[in-house]
C-alpha cells in the first residue's frame, strides 16, 4: 500500500540551467546522490530527496507527457516571485477559491509544470 510521495524525477537536456532553477529559483538544496553512471542531480527539502533530475538522456517530443504537473508546499511568496522575475521565469500566480491559499504556476527549463502552494495569509 502507498504510505506518501516519495519524489519526482524530471529529465532535462540542460542540467546546469535546471539545477539554477530549483535550487536559485525554488530553494531546493542540491544534495548526496549514489554513484550512477549517467549525469543529474538529487534535490533536497527538509532533509529529503524530494526531486531527481536525469541528464544525458534524449527528451520525449512531448515534455509533459501524461503527468499534468508536480505540486510542492512551500514559504516565502515574495521571495520566490523576486528569483522567478530576477530568472526571467514566468509564472502565473493565483488565489485557490475557497481556502483563499495561493498557487504559483511556473514551468522549468525542460517544460515540467511546478505548482507552489503557500499559505493564504502570506503577501504576494
Amino acid at each position: 500500500m502507498i504510505q506518501e510521495m516519495n519524489h519526482f524525477t524530471v529529465l532535462t537536456d540542460d542540467l546546469e540551467h535546471t539545477l539554477k532553477f530549483y535550487v536559485d529559483g525554488l530553494g531546493l538544496a542540491l544534495g548526496p546522490r549514489p554513484d550512477f553512471d549517467f549525469p543529474g542531480a538529487w534535490l533536497y527539502a527538509g532533509g529529503r530527496a524530494i526531486l531527481h533530475v536525469i541528464a544525458g538522456r534524449e527528451l520525449p517530443v512531448q515534455r509533459a507527457g501524461v503527468i499534468d504537473h508536480m505540486a510542492f508546499a512551500a514559504r516565502g511568496l515574495a521571495d520566490v516571485k523576486a528569483r522567478l522575475e530576477a530568472m526571467g521565469a514566468a509564472y502565473d500566480l493565483r488565489r485557490l477559491r475557497g481556502s483563499n491559499a495561493w498557487q504559483l504556476f511556473c514551468l522549468d527549463p525542460s517544460g515540467a509544470k511546478v505548482e507552489l502552494d503557500f499559505d493564504g495569509a502570506e503577501s504576494a
